[in-house]
């Protein structure tokens, strides 16, 4: 057993390598050239149309949900424990500066993430209970002229993104429910695992309604509720934050000559740096990786170029706003290379909860742990309804898929648990898998992302006008 985790762990860190992180980012900064920053300059407009009154109805166009409750199912799923846990694991193996590598690859990510969230509504397709179905597998299967090819990629794609479903989606984010439970409030891990997958099958039976009901409630309030938390631990640590962010830009480009001995344990190189903050920016926001498409397909929209505006926010509230909360509240909270009772560095969740009893006390630790329990159960509810479609997909009848809720609802339970390296490492290795066919795909029809930009470009324009007049 210990022969395959070894095995299975250097297979991980292959996948995970530069050529993996050079393929996401790359087709990130390949397609934001192409479509010439327009998903960059139009952020404004997207935010705008996030914001208003619109995105919360179904009036304009066809869909089973309204585009606000779309792009929260897919926050559900993204905003989870990499932005607490993540960013922190992300500041010690790869010191401070990591956090701006994050940054610089979540500006890219936005334009993967439009042009997958764009790609799946044109390309959905309605299933014989009338509900959308969408995402990378039907674009492959629906945009390639050779079907065979598409098809193929398209088969690989689902068969990953269910196996990631269990991993990834389920069994990590339950056990680090069950885990800060059990540090915080000494909760025993099988009575939190009954709880969660009572309430998991409750809430997934309902199917995408009922998931995308809870998360547009639960995700915006779990967000306000963490970020209010770590702006007043920043405004504590007011007189620290200059030399936190002089860390944080410094060291992403000279750790050496910046750190020095100050961040005692800590010491990294820019690629280092480079490697952990993409890396971590990436398991965060999953730009890239096709699965917030998959929710994106649903969406009642007029235009797929609107919905896809409006998916691509996802990314810049998940890492520009809710990871750069914890970086920089850790930077500026004087704790990063700082030693446990134990003797070990501080790392993960413990680093997160240091840095924000620094100013709250006791209750800091408890922000932290509700907001792991929050973000971490809403993924849960985000990543059923990806795995659900791409299990359909399989079986290309939804017939079956109440056999994946409750299968998936028990699989909860094991893993919240049973801490398992292995299956944290399988998992981390098929959510690599899901992005290699979704980037291609991406890169073959970039093309038919061009002009689907420019096709709607004067819309933009048109709408922006009639804003300003207002």
């Amino acid at each position: 057993m210990e022969q395959v985790s070894k095995i299975v762990g250097a297979i991980d860190t292959f996948v995970w390598g530069p050529v993996m992180l050079v393929l996401l980012v790359g087709t990130g900064i390949f397609l934001t050239i192409r479509l010439k920053f327009l998903p960059w300059r139009n952020l404004g407009y997207a935010l705008h149309s996030v914001l208003s009154k619109e995105a919360r109805t179904t009036k304009r166009g066809e869909g089973d949900v309204s585009p606000f409750s779309a792009l929260m199912t897919a926050l559900a799923a993204t905003i989870g424990t990499g932005n607490i846990v993540g960013v922190a694991t992300a500041m010690v193996s790869g010191g401070p500066g990591a956090l701006v590598w994050m940054w610089i690859s979540a500006c890219f990510g936005l334009t993967s993430k439009f042009s997958e969230c764009m790609l799946a509504i044109k390309y959905r397709e309605v299933n014989e209970k009338g509900e959308m179905s969408g995402g990378p597998m039907y674009t492959m299967k629906n945009a390639f002229k050779n079907k065979a090819f598409g098809n193929t990629m398209g088969f690989l794609f689902a068969l990953f993104a269910v196996l990631a479903s269990f991993g990834i989606g389920n069994m990590t984010q339950a056990n680090s429910i069950s885990g800060s439970l059990h540090a915080s409030f000494g909760i025993p891990t099988y009575v939190t695992g009954i709880i969660l997958t009572v309430l998991t099958l409750i809430i997934v039976l309902g199917g995408i309604t009922s998931i995308s009901r809870i998360s547009s409630v639960v995700v915006p309030a779990m967000a306000i509720f963490y970020v209010i938390g770590g702006i007043i631990v920043i405004l504590g640590n007011i007189t620290n934050v200059p030399h936190g962010l002089y860390l944080i830009f410094g060291m992403a480009f000279n750790p050496k000559a910046i750190g020095g001995g100050v961040l005692g344990t800590i010491t990294v190189s820019v690629m280092n740096s480079i490697r952990y903050g993409v890396a971590r920016g990436v398991f965060s926001n999953e730009a890239g990786l096709g699965s917030a498409a998959i929710t994106a397909a649903a969406a009642t929209t007029d235009d797929p170029v609107r919905q896809g505006y409006i998916n691509m926010t996802g990314t810049f509230f998940d890492t520009i706003v809710v990871c750069s909360i914890t970086g920089i509240s850790i930077a500026a909270s004087g704790v990063l290379g700082s030693v446990g009772p134990d003797g070990q560095p501080l790392q993960g969740i413990e680093l997160t909860m240091a840095a924000f009893s620094s100013v709250l006390g006791p209750v800091g630790s408890y922000i932290v742990s509700i907001g792991i329990i929050l973000f971490a159960f809403s993924t849960i509810l985000g990543w059923e309804y990806h795995g659900e479609k791409a299990f359909e997909y399989l079986f290309q009848s939804h017939k079956y898929n109440i056999i994946y809720r409750v299968v998936f609802s028990l699989v909860v339970f094991f893993g919240a648990t049973q801490t398992l390296q292995l299956v944290w490492d399988i998992s981390d290795i098929m959510n690599a898998l899901m992005a290699i066919p979704n980037l291609i795909c991406m890169l073959l029809l970039s093309n038919v992302i061009v002009a689907e930009v420019n096709r709607f470009q004067p819309t933009v324009e048109k709408e922006r006008a009639s804003w300003k007049k207002k």
